[in-house]
């Protein structure tokens, strides 16, 4: 019996170590699993998977070489004219457009990307007709030699966007309604700064639809970082971080085209916003327009789909609401945990009290040492603390819920009281503490 006991003594303090190194571990073995899983595979030997191209001429000739040295590599579609293959790179219906003949002719687009440049003019060189005279139909600025400058913009008003929405999790003194209006206004700060730093040092031409890409790409991001909030709790660094850093940025086309990537990653790139807003910043920049539309749409679907996160969240919290009983859910998933503050006027880039009140006694004196327990829906201790010299007490990262509340002090009858914290509505509870028949009591 005996060595059973110290047997569990010595292994609970195990246990619990083994439990803090996983709590510790466990955010950066994702992160490192995700950025192994997707930056590797996709990045390191680009080459390419279905290019559609057009060709004008002996299209089954030029189809068959490509397929011998480019297996699956290409997706050959014949035209009549050579006008016809320059405007399908134009119109984005292909990424190149290749004339047989004596002197063959390839038209490409730097606007998709150098790298995609450099890989279809060296396919087509290759053919048996001879190197191409290469003609460029939608070259970038002159200060983006590479093409690649709308990815580090478009990185710039994706991954800031994140962050705003883990931030606005602890502006407990915003309600929903609030913080939507917040993302709005600091992504319509963003689009701003960014377009003109991007004009103003020559990276990309003045183009005023640029702000409507960038505006809706930060929105896109932050609404659905702040519906995923409520559901994912302490996971969402994991899955906001794995969405919109490690599968965003090498499918985002910008380093590697995506005409050049696995075709996985390809499909990946389709439905990813950062993906979609670069995309629609080539079209825009470098093909007057031409394939804005889809990717605008799918940077819309992913504001309805934050929006919709968020509404089913606030029915969830009326539903609860409705039955005091039932437990509330913290949606703040980064929220600090219940946090006794000092009760004293709060100080930029301190946390926000979700609660305060002052204890005082039947003469409405302030009550120094008394202690104020605050309990969640199911009778559990979320925090405790002291009220100061003015009687005053304060809590932050409370969770939206129907809590209790308990004030006690030596000599006096305690009191308790049941409120309701609401998400942009910062509660308070005063106490009146009254002393006990035949107690002794100090101030």
């Amino acid at each position: 019996m005996d060595s059973c006991s110290d047997r569990y003594k010595y292994e609970r303090p195990r246990a619990v170590a083994i439990k803090a190194f996983a709590e510790a571990a466990w955010f950066p073995a994702v992160l490192f699993l995700g950025i192994l899983c997707f930056f590797a595979p996709a990045l390191h030997a680009p080459k390419p998977h279905h290019v559609e191209v057009v060709v004008a001429g002996s299209a089954d000739r030029v189809e068959d070489e490509l397929s011998a040295r480019y297996p699956e590599g290409f997706d050959v579609t014949p035209v009549d004219t050579a006008r016809e293959t320059r405007q399908a790179v134009l119109d984005r219906d292909a990424y190149a457009g290749y004339v047989t003949g004596h002197r063959p002719v390839l038209y490409v687009a730097k606007g998709n990307g150098a790298s995609l440049e450099q890989t279809l003019t060296g396919a087509f060189s290759g053919l048996k007709g001879g190197a191409p005279t290469v003609r460029d139909v939608a070259p970038t600025a002159q200060k983006d030699l590479l093409g690649s400058t709308v990815l580090y913009f478009a990185i710039a008003w994706n991954i800031p966007a994140y962050i705003l929405a883990t931030t606005l999790l602890r502006a407990v003194a915003l309600d929903r309604r609030r913080k939507l209006l917040a993302i709005a206004a600091v992504a319509a700060v963003f689009s701003l700064v960014g377009y003109g730093a991007g004009v103003g040092l020559g990276y990309f031409d003045a183009h005023p639809a640029v702000l409507g890409v960038a505006f809706l790409l930060s929105t896109a991001v932050a609404t659905v970082a702040s519906g995923l909030a409520p559901f994912t709790r302490q996971f969402l660094p994991a899955v906001g971080m794995t969405l919109f850093i490690v599968m965003s940025i090498p499918t985002s086309g910008g380093a590697v085209p995506a005409p050049l990537l696995p075709e996985f990653f390809q499909g990946v790139h389709a439905v990813m916003p950062l993906a979609n807003a670069v995309d629609a910043l080539r079209g825009v920049l470098y093909f007057d327009g031409a394939g804005v539309l889809k990717p605008l749409l799918v940077l819309c679907g992913w504001i309805v789909a934050g929006l919709a996160l968020l509404a089913l969240d606030h029915a969830r919290h009326r539903r609860a609401a409705a039955d005091e009983a039932a437990p509330v859910d913290d949606p703040a998933a980064e929220t600090p945990v219940p946090t006794a503050l000092p009760a004293q006027r709060h100080h930029f880039g301190e946390p926000v009290p979700t609660l305060t009140g002052v204890v005082v006694d039947a003469a409405h004196e302030p009550l120094r040492g008394a202690a104020v327990v605050v309990l969640d829906g199911r009778g559990r201790q979320l925090v405790s603390t002291f009220t100061d010299d003015r009687g005053r007490y304060a809590v932050a990262g409370l969770p939206e819920d129907h809590l209790s509340l308990v004030a006690s002090a030596p000599g006096r009858h305690p009191e308790a009281q049941r409120i309701l914290v609401r998400q942009g509505a910062p509660a308070t509870a005063d106490f009146t503490l009254r002393v006990r028949e035949g107690a002794l009591v100090s101030r």
